[in-house]
């Protein structure tokens, strides 16, 4: 029943967020759209299915290590948005993969400690927040079509098999990284930059830093809780956690917006 249970998730759940993203995108702008991505609506039922298979301790340093995998995630990221200017996709993709493959092989010879963890992440978010490209987007975007939405939904499902795979027999550090793999990262940078150029998707990855420490939060929380706590219990106060924090962000981010829209006021 489990087995049964977790295959339907790996095969429904990334597809269908992927799907909310790109039309959060198509509404509101690649800016909205990273920092949806960047909500754990995926690493977070991967970890709370590797913690019911593998038990709370394995589950809680999993947790540590997908906090210190922003580092490795935004590696990907900005590697991408620096190729991809004046490349294409092939080989922006290959330079982001190997910028993760190396960042998280760093991360692994690291102590599995919170404030290692916690120093990665702000490290990985601070570099792309100060030094990732800026750019504008291109006057017209080309929409997103059914058959393109379609490519996107199945590229998730397929990798979120292999990744998830893998995660189970990896060990917690491994594991804890595979589970922030860069899958959205993946099928939006790829399918975006076909449809709409790199200025498209720079927008998006920029969106995507300004949603890691909602991201950040809800991982801390388990690396935290889990061991004291039971799953469900702790699964349910991180997600809580990172609403609010994604909420605050985004009231900040509007009203210095607003602000700078209307220096008088």
């Amino acid at each position: 029943m489990l087995a049964a249970f977790m295959l339907a998730l790996k095969l429904t759940l990334v597809p269908l967020f992927l799907l909310l993203v790109s039309l959060s995108g198509r509404w509101w702008g690649p800016a909205v759209a990273g920092c949806l991505a960047t909500l754990p609506a995926i690493t977070g039922p991967i970890l709370y299915l590797i913690t019911l298979e593998h038990g709370r301790d394995f589950g809680a340093q999993a947790a540590l290590l997908a906090l210190a995998a922003i580092f490795a995630s935004e590696a990907f990221n900005f590697t991408y948005a620096w190729i991809c200017r004046r490349h294409p996709w092939p080989l922006a993709l290959g330079g982001a993969m190997l910028a993760w493959l190396v960042a998280a092989w760093g991360l692994t010879q690291l102590p599995t400690l919170p404030a290692w963890a916690l120093g990665a992440a702000a490290l990985g978010t601070l570099t792309s927040q100060l030094f990732m490209p800026r750019v504008e987007l291109p006057p017209t975007l080309s929409p997103i079509g059914r058959f393109e939405l379609g490519l996107r939904m199945l590229a998730g499902a397929a990798l979120t098999l292999a990744v998830t795979a893998l995660a189970g027999w990896a060990g917690p550090s491994w594991s804890g990284l595979l589970a922030v793999f860069p899958l959205l990262s993946i099928v939006l940078c790829v399918s975006s930059q076909r449809l709409n150029g790199s200025g498209f998707v720079i927008t998006l990855l920029r969106g995507m830093v300004t949603g890691r420490p909602a991201f950040g939060a809800f991982c801390l929380w388990l690396a935290l809780r889990l061991p004291e706590t039971g799953t469900v219990q702790s699964f349910a106060e991180a997600a809580l956690l990172s609403v609010l924090v994604q909420g605050a962000l985004r009231w900040l981010i509007g009203r210095r917006a607003r602000k700078l829209a209307n220096p008088a006021t």
